[in-house]
């Protein structure tokens, strides 16, 4: 049996795949692992700007990159019904370019996912953030059946505002977060699934193809909830 296969066998998220055109969203393995790591290492925002909540993303290229492995060795293996965390590289025309993630807590209960990314500097501006967040909504909803997406960015941080704004999620009040020593107004957005019924035929028609989804079934038997 391939390698690829027996782990998902073993590991059913690691069989997670959502493709639309030249975008989709994967698994990361090692060797993606390493690409992005040095990806985050040229940089994604300017010097003075912070849109993350922990500044992950200071340091020198190396340090950097060494943040972005860290953090994802550590969730890897969060898959579970209590609570998941699901890392996805953003590939776009073969080559990754950011990561797309989902995170639940009680998911058998609650059914609420929360989306949080980021793209590196040399693939901003090209219309990939919107896209990439219409394939994680699409596998919250269609794949893995959620009853709201959530999602939140600084007021400082435009572009991640505007992708929430401009794909129909409702604004859902603002607090306060320790940022490099510093309380910053946090954006919350909120999409319902009656809204997401209301606009997903318009973000198909933005994406200009069909979403394809493909391993999402063991995934989802990956999040039932245990046996008594």
């Amino acid at each position: 049996m391939p390698h690829t296969d027996a782990l998902a066998r073993l590991w059913p998220a690691s069989a997670v795949r959502v493709r639309a055109g030249d975008l989709e969203l994967r698994w990361i393995d090692d060797d993606l692992l390493v690409e992005l790591a040095e990806l985050a290492g040229r940089g994604i925002h300017d010097a003075e700007a912070m849109p993350f909540e922990h500044p992950w993303s200071r340091g020198t290229a190396d340090e950097v990159a060494r943040s972005v492995l860290t953090y994802q060795w550590s969730h890897r293996g969060r898959i579970s019904p209590a609570a998941f965390t699901l890392e996805l590289a953003v590939i776009r025309a073969g080559v990754p370019v950011g990561v797309q993630g989902l995170t639940a807590e009680d998911w058998p209960v609650l059914r609420r996912v929360t989306t949080g990314s980021w793209l590196g500097r040399e693939h901003q501006g090209r219309g990939t953030g919107t896209r990439m967040r219409i394939l994680a909504l699409h596998l919250a909803f269609e794949g893995l059946g959620a009853r709201e997406a959530t999602s939140g960015a600084f007021v400082d941080n435009g572009p991640s505002n505007a992708v929430s704004r401009r794909l129909g999620y409702e604004p859902d009040g603002a607090f306060h977060v320790a940022r490099e020593g510093r309380a910053v107004l946090h954006n919350r957005w909120t999409m319902s699934r009656e809204r997401w019924d209301a606009v997903r035929a318009d973000h198909r028609e933005r994406l200009g193809a069909e979403i394809d989804l493909h391993g999402v079934d063991g995934l989802r038997s990956q999040l039932e909830t245990a046996p008594d």
